[in-house]
């Protein structure tokens, strides 16, 4: 259930009356928020009644993130004396909740304004103290202002204020207080997509590529290893990285493939996937977990609309069968959903935690359309594959660091999060790069435009490679350069993790120094975040579509494939009683570990005008430290504790 109720106009109560205090409350306050530009088609009508009741919520700071990274590296690097020895739920709510000076330091300061005590409610996370509070105390308390705003078009009304302050002292202990400048109001179900709140919508920039070669819809495809550069299939990608593993603990483990509505596969496509590749599996759906009112639908069917969910779906089922693959379908049709909503689907205290869901870039639930707000409705799988993105200049960094924060988290209690890093290379969606002042411009603009979740330092990132044109499974594969580039760069929020440091140093000390590219052009402070971490084929992968055959290119492919081998890699360790890996970045950076890995050295991931990074021996920012050899992987990881 979410904490942070609907903005409602509800009329005084007796009840709600303030009780006078004679504890005095501090004076010196400091501006806390302010509103950038009142919202468009919005009108500011009138002061809101003084005797009206706000649903005050008070989101108090969040204690030890800055020990976010060293928590991680204790339970995910090899060498700790508690590698994989994951935290417990309980055990990352208390690290993180509030402190009690918080706690107490807010409190004080309320009652101390003349709120009585018993008036105000503790969440059960710790992070808010909720109020029910009339204008006029708000106002008091917050210093501000209070207004109806009308939409021009559809006379809905909505309150809040431009600016609030409070107390000085206050400052390290309050994150944010709604209602104020929030400006969250949906109109109803057919109110305008926003951003990125329709991850899943059709986009020329999102999702797989679709080569024009279609096979007719009555074909069958024969597997071959013969012409695995021009086909990629299950046997073609098993070959390629030594995958000969069946798994036997499925009861134990669990995968997640998380999917944004209105995308969805469909369940013909599977068959006429499966029938060809993996008969044993014809017939076989995942299991569905319906987030925020999702719903798998087959209204809308063409490539748009399900080749991603079909990609996803049939490399990560034909893989790992017969583990049970979970569908997190999330967002309803309304107004879909972004990467903050299958999260909260999966860790109930992230509803709330440091503000809530954005509405700029998430879906608002419960919304206008009926649909109910998903939180902690499923324990979090123990991998998690996601095949979309945004480019990073997008994310405000409060958005992106709430969420990057929340992998690492995950992390913790051993889970795997696997990104796509994006098909453009250096540039982001739609080739779109960067002007001078860090905004996105045209396909000219002079600086690279990193992709997020990827750049999140706390997510295994994989990039795209190709079996070159004319080679074989036994032939060392390039960066993707056909029809896709793939993504890689520097992030320009999130700094370099130490896991990667050496790796990265070591790149840049000799390849880019002097630098071939343009000053500014990238984040080259030395101390970014770096990606991908690893790569996996994306090229010209056979998939059922529609009812027929295509071929598709992606870090959308890559992500599933490589996803599906630390699952299959969770099987073998919890069959003799070990636990899934979790958080494995340090792993694949461990210079022990180089061996199990094909480095990439040939290709590049053009963009902005430029020939982007160049694959070289090593980690680079094309494909990382390469692609897995499963059979070496396997055997290393399996044997740790």
């Amino acid at each position: 259930m979410r904490l942070d109720v609907p903005l409602v106009l509800v009329a005084l109560s007796a009840a709600a009356v303030a009780v006078p205090s004679t504890r005095p409350a501090s004076s010196v306050h400091v501006l806390h928020e302010k509103r950038a530009m009142e919202p468009v088609d919005w009108v500011k009508s009138r002061p809101l009644d003084a005797d009206w009741i706000l649903p005050m919520r008070f989101g108090l700071a969040q204690q030890n993130l800055d020990k976010i990274e060293d928590m991680l590296m204790s339970v995910s690097h090899p060498s700790s004396p508690r590698f994989n020895q994951h935290f417990t739920p309980e055990e990352i709510r208390e690290t993180f909740a509030p402190s009690e000076e918080s706690i107490n330091s807010v409190t004080d300061w309320l009652v101390g304004a003349g709120i009585a005590k018993d008036r105000l409610r503790l969440s059960g996370n710790k992070g808010w103290i909720h109020l029910d509070a009339t204008v006029d105390e708000a106002e008091r308390l917050l210093k501000a202002e209070y207004h109806v705003y009308t939409h021009a078009g559809t006379g809905s009304e909505q309150i809040g204020c431009h600016n609030y302050s409070i107390p000085a002292h206050l400052k390290r202990h309050i994150d944010l207080i709604k209602p104020t400048v929030q400006f969250n109001h949906r109109i109803g179900p057919n109110a305008k997509v926003k951003r990125f709140g329709g991850l899943g919508m059709p986009s020329s920039g999102n999702g797989p590529k679709l080569k024009t070669t279609q096979f007719s819809k009555a074909a069958a495809i024969t597997p071959s290893l013969a012409n695995c550069d021009k086909m990629i299939t299950l046997d073609c990608l098993r070959a390629l990285y030594k995958i000969n593993y069946t798994p036997v603990a499925t009861d134990k483990n669990s995968f997640g493939v998380v999917e944004f509505t209105p995308q969805a596969f469909l369940p013909g496509d599977l068959d006429l996937f499966f029938k060809n590749f993996t008969p044993s599996a014809v017939g076989v759906r995942p299991k569905t977990v319906l987030i925020d009112g999702a719903v798998v639908q087959n209204t809308s069917q063409s490539f748009n609309f399900n080749g991603e969910s079909d990609l996803d779906l049939e490399y990560a089922m034909g893989l790992t069968a017969p583990q049970e693959v979970t569908l997190l379908q999330t967002g309803d049709l309304s107004q879909g959903a972004g990467f903050d909503n299958w999260l909260d689907a999966i860790d109930g205290p992230f509803c709330t935690f440091d503000g809530g869901d954005d509405p700029e870039q998430d879906g608002i639930y419960p919304d206008a359309a009926g649909s109910p707000a998903s939180c902690g409705i499923i324990k979090p799988p123990n991998v998690v594959s996601i095949s979309y993105g945004q480019d990073e200049a997008t994310a405000s960094v409060h958005y992106a660091t709430r969420q990057c924060n929340e992998y690492a988290k995950l992390g913790m209690m051993g889970t795997t999060v696997v990104y796509s890093t994006g098909d453009n290379g250096v540039a982001g969606f739609n080739n779109v790069c960067l002007d001078n002042d860090g905004q996105e411009g045209t396909t000219t603009s002079p600086r690279f435009n990193p992709e997020f979740p990827a750049s999140c330092p706390f997510v295994t990132a994989v990039g795209a490679t190709q079996i070159n044109p004319g080679s074989t499974v036994n032939d060392p594969e390039g960066a993707c350069e056909q029809v896709i580039f793939s993504g890689g760069g520097f992030s320009n929020i999130f700094p370099m993790a130490s896991y990667q440091a050496d790796a990265v140093n070591a790149y840049v000390k000799t390849h880019l120094m002097p630098s071939p590219f343009l000053p500014g052009q990238f984040n080259n402070s030395g101390n970014a975040r770096a990606f991908p971490d690893v790569s996996a084929n994306g090229a010209n992968y056979v998939i059922g579509i529609d009812g027929q055959f295509g071929l598709v290119f992606g870090t959308s492919a890559s992500a599933p494939v490589f996803a599906s081998m630390i699952t299959l890699i969770n099987d073998a360790r919890l069959s003799i009683g070990k636990g899934s890996l979790g958080f494995i970045n340090p792993l694949i950076y461990d210079p022990i570990f180089a061996p199990a890995f094909n480095d990439i050295t040939m290709g590049g991931n053009k963009g902005c005008g430029t020939p982007g990074f160049t694959a070289v021996p090593g980690w680079d920012p094309v494909t990382g430290v390469g692609t897995p050899n499963f059979e070496r992987l396997l055997s290393v990881l399996k044997a740790l504790p």
